[in-house]
């Protein structure tokens, strides 16, 4: 574990689904995936395995039986033995048929921006994988054997992040799993960048020569956006729970009041999202009486916190529906029908729902931020903190006049939520004609997630000033009056993050400890089972 981690090795071995524990492998085919199902294997926490039910191996048997028989009889099939896209009005020779496949890969490879990380790799591989595994691709049960092998061996495609409109889905990043598979271009392997075949090779295996359609049947999705959105799930997941019990924090170290959680405020609002969150900041504050003195009522940022958070949770209720909607579907075109042996065109490629949904959860998580910052700034102000010092300083009286404690961190919290906030533009209504107006309504949808994902990372950094100006704070309203009620979840919360970031007393640079506990934020945020528990 990091210097810097709030859970000791001890503690977090002990917890369900914990990193250094291996998990049972995932079954892919003929069963639905979770979100969770897919953080787990992007998180190296469990591998995967490809279903041993005769039924749905039959089943992909038959849908690549059916279509070799399809063209064999000569019949034309888009994508197989016709052009691309606006080329589908192009016959390709049969003789040049086994060809296509390998020059989609290529020609698409063409990508820009940085590269995914590991996770975000994997993420995206078990997406696709679960979607060809749907059984109306057409593909052979050895693509997705070797599927596997990407993640279960951790041998990962360097895929760019930028060039998918998302429709005809993500061509251009998933042509480097493709390509990845037929051993061209670089892959990571323990560690290190290497060719894809030398890496073949070395498992044993040759490259995969693909059959007619598996080229377009691998690239022509929504995998990439999907991957990314479970990551994002899971990540706004935590954060909604990390930003209740930063509230409850916050109202302790303002001496506020735990009345503004009653529960019967929020039964006669009966919003379930923001009921959870009271409910949360309640149990937080559990014990805590209200104090005559100071505001009748609490400022926006404490008092309707639940109400910031709730849209979030009754968001992630929705946006968990539409993404296993989308991560356990037939989403390539055409569709190959074992059952009734037909070729369906159509466009199951376009990612409008994970575009409407990143595009409204970045909206959802971007509030959470700008909730978090508004505390932050009213904790720091001693105008407005109930009698803290100045910027949280912890100095002593001869040194005051020289320490600004955490001046600059409420600052630069203030550009990271402004940041957060300006990335909110919804990416769906951006749509552009392309490929000789073909493409010429597209959904967006990776683009959404990727600034989704950067919305998380900025607010994760957020939190991570929020909690140690809070916590901070917190000790200076006992060093005011020890006999502060501090219940027992926030002090214990309080001293595993004052353990790895110790009390501000002179000034220090605190880069170290906000990225660590950036990264502990993000790292909670995907791990399987979290809701913020690891944290408390």
């Amino acid at each position: 574990m990091a210097e810097h981690d709030l859970i000791d090795d001890a503690a977090f071995d002990a917890q369900p689904g914990a990193k250094k524990a291996a998990g049972t492998a995932i079954v892919v085919g003929g069963r639905r995936l979770t979100i969770e199902d897919v953080v787990a294997i992007a998180e190296r926490r469990a591998p995967v395995a490809l279903s041993d039910d005769p039924a749905w191996r039959s089943r992909i048997e038959r849908g690549a039986d059916f279509l070799r028989r399809h063209l064999a009889s000569g019949a034309t099939v888009y994508g197989v033995n016709t052009g691309y896209g606006d080329a589908c009005v192009v016959d390709v020779p049969m003789d040049l048929v086994e060809a296509l496949p390998l020059q989609l890969t290529r020609y698409h490879g063409c990508g820009m921006g940085v590269h995914l990380d590991d996770a975000q790799t994997l993420a995206v591989i078990a997406a696709r994988l679960n979607s060809l595994a749907y059984g109306f691709s057409g593909v052979r049960p050895v693509l997705l054997e070797r599927l596997a092998d990407l993640i279960n061996h951790r041998v990962l495609p360097r895929i760019p992040s930028e060039g998918s409109v998302g429709a005809s889905g993500d061509l251009t990043p998933l042509s480097y799993v493709a390509a990845a598979l037929v051993g061209e271009r670089d892959v990571l392997f323990d560690g290190e960048l290497r060719d894809a075949s030398d890496v073949w090779a070395q498992l044993g295996h040759a490259p995969l020569t693909l059959a007619p359609k598996e080229g377009l049947a691998l690239m022509n999705g929504t995998a990439v956006m999907t991957g990314l959105a479970c990551l994002a799930f899971a990540r706004a997941d935590h954060l909604t729970r990390l930003v209740a019990r930063l509230t409850a924090l916050s109202t302790v170290a303002l001496d506020g009041r735990a009345a503004h959680f009653d529960a019967l405020l929020f039964e006669a609002k009966p919003h379930a999202g923001q009921a959870e969150a009271a409910a949360w900041i309640r149990e937080d504050l559990a014990g805590r009486a209200d104090t005559p003195g100071h505001r009748l009522q609490d400022r926006y940022s404490i008092r309707c916190a639940p109400h910031v958070i709730g849209v979030a949770r009754d968001a992630l209720s929705w946006v968990r529906r539409d993404i296993e909607n989308e991560l356990n579907s037939a989403n390539d075109n055409p569709l190959i029908d074992p059952d009734g042996e037909r070729v369906l065109h159509g466009g199951n490629f376009y990612g409008g729902h994970i575009a409407f949904a990143m595009d409204s959860l970045k909206v959802a998580v971007a509030n959470l931020a700008d909730l978090m910052d508004r505390q932050l700034a009213l904790i720091v102000d001693d105008k407005f903190n109930n009698g803290l010092p100045r910027n949280l300083s912890g100095a002593s009286p001869a040194r005051a006049p020289i320490n600004h404690g955490f001046k600059a961190v409420q600052i630069s919290s203030s550009a990271w939520t402004a940041e957060a906030l300006k990335l909110t533009m919804p990416a769906s209504v951006f749509s552009r004609s392309t490929e000789a107006h073909n493409q010429d309504k597209v959904s967006m949808g990776t683009i959404a997630a990727r600034d989704c994902l950067r919305i998380l990372e900025l607010t994760a950094q957020v939190a991570a000033a929020h909690t140690l100006a809070t916590v901070q704070a917190m000790q200076l309203r006992l060093r005011m009056n020890e006999t502060t009620p501090v219940p027992a979840p926030l002090r214990a919360f309080a001293g595993r993050v004052s353990a790895q970031s110790p009390f501000v007393d002179e000034d220090r640079a605190l880069e170290p400890d906000l990225r660590a506990l950036t990264a502990r934020i993000m790292d909670c945020a995907l791990i399987d089972g979290y809701r913020g528990e690891s944290i408390a």
